[in-house]
Parts: C-alpha cells; sequence; structure tokens
C-alpha cells in the first residue's frame, strides 16, 4: 500500500533529534519483535486481517448509487474511497469505480464536488466535501480523472479567505457564506488536497495558468491558531479549532488573559497541514506542536476531547506521525513507545466482532459528536490511520 510518508526512517534518530529523548532498549513499552516504527510479523498480519475485515464490511455497506452514508454529503463516500483505493486490492475495484461515478455525480460547474443543500448552515459544506472527494479521486491514479482534480483544485483556491482579519489564509466550510469564517480542520483539509494532488498541475497545457493556494497565509493563518507559551504549560504548541470557537473550551493563564485550550486532534492536523506546506520539521511551529503531542500523548482519549472525535483523532495521529518521519514517543519515564503498534492494537480491540456469516467487522463511536455515530465514516477513518501504518 502507498503511504504519505515513503520510506520508514531507520531506528529512532527521527524522533530523538526533535524530543531530545535517548534512544533505549528494554522498555516494555517497544514491541521486542520489530524496531520502532515498524509492526512485527504477528501484529502486521493481525492488522492487515483487520484491515480486511473493514475493507470487506465497507464493500457490503455501499449503496447502489454508489455512495455510502448521507449522499447530500460525498465526503462521506470520498473517504470511503480514498480507504479503498489505497488498499491496492483489484477484487474491491468495483466498488472503486462505483464510488467514482457517484463523486463525479456531484461535480458542480464551477469545479466544486459537492451537493447544495437548502436551509442548512454551511449549505453543502462545500470546501469540505471537495478537498476530501478530489484527494479520493487522485488516490485511485486514474488519469481520467485529472480534469476533474484540476478543477477542484482552482475550486479550493477560490476558497481561499483574504479579509483584514484573522480569519485571512485560512478556508471554511462553504465559501459562499458571505461571511468570514474559516477553522484549522477546513484549512487542513484543504492543504492536504492541494499538497496531494500538486502533481495533476504538470497536466495542464503549456498556455493554461497553474492553480495554487497562497501557502504563505496558510501557514499564517495556522500560526495563529497555535497557543504560544504565554498561554501556558497544559496548552503551549497545541492548537485550537478557529478565532471564536475554541471548541475544546477555554481557560484563563496566568496573566488573566482568555486561552483557548488546545486538544489533540486539531493539534495533529494544525501540525499535518505545516508539513503539507513544507514547514521543516526543526521549525519552533512543528516542534513545539509535537512537545504538546508528546506531553499529552494517550491513545485512552482525543486528548482535551474525551470521546469526541477520537477516530478522527486515531486517523490523523496516524497519517501527522507518518508524515513527520517520528517512530517512537518518548515518555517522561525515558522510555518509548512505538506508536504504530500501540495504535495498530488498539483500533484491532476496537473493531466489532466479527460477523460469522460474512466475516466482516466496522468500527463505530457511542459518542455521535462530529458524525462518529456513523460506522462508515468512522470505519473509513480507522481504516485510513491503518493503511499509514504501512
Amino acid at each position: 500500500m502507498r503511504t504519505i510518508r515513503g520510506l520508514v526512517v531507520a531506528g529512532l534518530m527521527g524522533f530523538s533529534a526533535v524530543s531530545g529523548a535517548t534512544a533505549q532498549t528494554g522498555s516494555a513499552m517497544v514491541s521486542a519483535q520489530a524496531p520502532a516504527g515498524l509492526l512485527g510479523t504477528s501484529l502486521a498480519n493481525e492488522t492487515q486481517a483487520a484491515l480486511n475485515r473493514g475493507l470487506d464490511w465497507l464493500v457490503a455497506q455501499q449503496k447502489p448509487d454508489g455512495s455510502w452514508s448521507n449522499p447530500d454529503f460525498p465526503a462521506l463516500t470520498g473517504l470511503a474511497l480514498w480507504a479503498l483505493a489505497r488498499s491496492g486490492e483489484p477484487g474491491r475495484k468495483p466498488a472503486t469505480d462505483r464510488a467514482v461515478q457517484y463523486i463525479l455525480s456531484c461535480v458542480q460547474t464551477n469545479g466544486g464536488i459537492y451537493r447544495n443543500v437548502p436551509g442548512r448552515k454551511g449549505g453543502g459544506l462545500s470546501n469540505y466535501n471537495t478537498a476530501i472527494c478530489m484527494t479520493a479521486l487522485h488516490a485511485t491514479r486514474d488519469p481520467a480523472l485529472t480534469k476533474y482534480v484540476l478543477n477542484a483544485r482552482a475550486f479550493i483556491a477560490g476558497g481561499q479567505h483574504f479579509g483584514d482579519d484573522d480569519y485571512k489564509g485560512g478556508f471554511g466550510y462553504d465559501r459562499d457564506t458571505g461571511r468570514a469564517y474559516t477553522d484549522l480542520l477546513n484549512t487542513f483539509y484543504a492543504a492536504e488536497a492541494m499538497a496531494q494532488t500538486a502533481g495533476a498541475e504538470d497536466s495542464r497545457s503549456k498556455t493554461e495558468k497553474r492553480v495554487d493556494i497562497n501557502w504563505a497565509e496558510t501557514v499564517k493563518f495556522i500560526e495563529r491558531m497555535q497557543n504560544k507559551p504565554e498561554s501556558g504549560d497544559e496548552n503551549s504548541g497545541g492548537f485550537y479549532y478557529n478565532p471564536s470557537d475554541p471548541k475544546g473550551g477555554a481557560t484563563t493563564n496566568a496573566q488573566g488573559v482568555v486561552v483557548f485550550r488546545s486538544y489533540g486532534s486539531i493539534t495533529y492536523a494544525g501540525m499535518l497541514a505545516l508539513i503539507y506546506a513544507n514547514v521543516g520539521r526543526d521549525d519552533t511551529r512543528v516542534k513545539s506542536a509535537m512537545d504538546w503531542a508528546v506531553k499529552h500523548w494517550t491513545l485512552e482519549e482525543n486528548p482535551g476531547m474525551g470521546a469526541d472525535g477520537l477516530y478522527f483523532f486515531y486517523n490523523i495521529l496516524s497519517r501527522s506521525l507518518a508524515a513527520s518521519g517520528r517512530d517512537a514517543i518518548p515518555r517522561p519515564d525515558k522510555t518509548l513507545v512505538n506508536w504504530r503498534e500501540e495504535l495498530a492494537k488498539k483500533l484491532i480491540k476496537l473493531q466489532t466482532p466479527v460477523d460469522p456469516k460474512t466475516g466482516h467487522a466496522y468500527w463505530v463511536n457511542s459518542t455521535g459528536r462530529y458524525w462518529e455515530n456513523d460506522p462508515v465514516l468512522v470505519t473509513a477513518y480507522s481504516l485510513l490511520a491503518l493503511e499509514s501504518l504501512q
């Protein structure tokens, strides 16, 4: 399978250089069967089996029109398609082809990939749906889809906000809301989509202008969503959602200033967005985000949010750490955690019992915030997380 990261960084050098942690052997928290950053043979086989159960469950849930879950939001189909495309399994190609055709049925004349949902706040979530769907289409590696990806790139670039305010440089759910409102989640998805599909620009004719977002302004927006040292030890380096809506709540720092709390999933999203923007891993912004992540390391909850958004947290943690080249997480007692191994075990444990009739299994969050009571969405998140471990 293809991964964001490409080659595995050998040993523990990658993380130690940033954290200052000393690589140690003999820790019970690091697999005795494989070096940090790798899965032992037995766990790799278990992971692949969990992937196959989940992918086959997804295929069985696909609707006749090629969609999954709520058809008004093609991103739900896009996430499932992305997981199937990354699996590279020929036997699942019919489901992939049906999903592609459904997503193409949602393409608008302006290049966006969404459906209009009258009366709903944010309408059809046009930027969100387009970013995920164009990434999924690109992941199929079908040259016939390049024209749709190029048009979607233009749509996304046109949704970047350039007002003279704290939202400048970011992206929101819907560019046609008529109000300044951008957030780090949508900015992450836009950055990911534009970075992942950048190679498609080579297909434009020489007379056609290349399309991209203003990466410098994107980075400035991301940086504004990062808590600085004066926010206090619990928040410094982490990220929050947007300038007016903290999602993770607020607190008051030592100087009596209200500070938006950092939380896990958005911190990993902010860090990965910086990586997509070619901000180096030794940059203070990336290092401080990693420091916050290390300080709050856990797989028992989405730090700062509990069970809310837990599976998106697993998804973005996996892809962010894989892209950053970090193979181990240092703990206060100087032990090192092989995060791939720990996450694989966690997701295998959380998968529902295997259906004896079909051999299928899936994931779902009993906490419904952020749509995570939808097993299609949560299964897609989990599959993408596991695929990033390989």
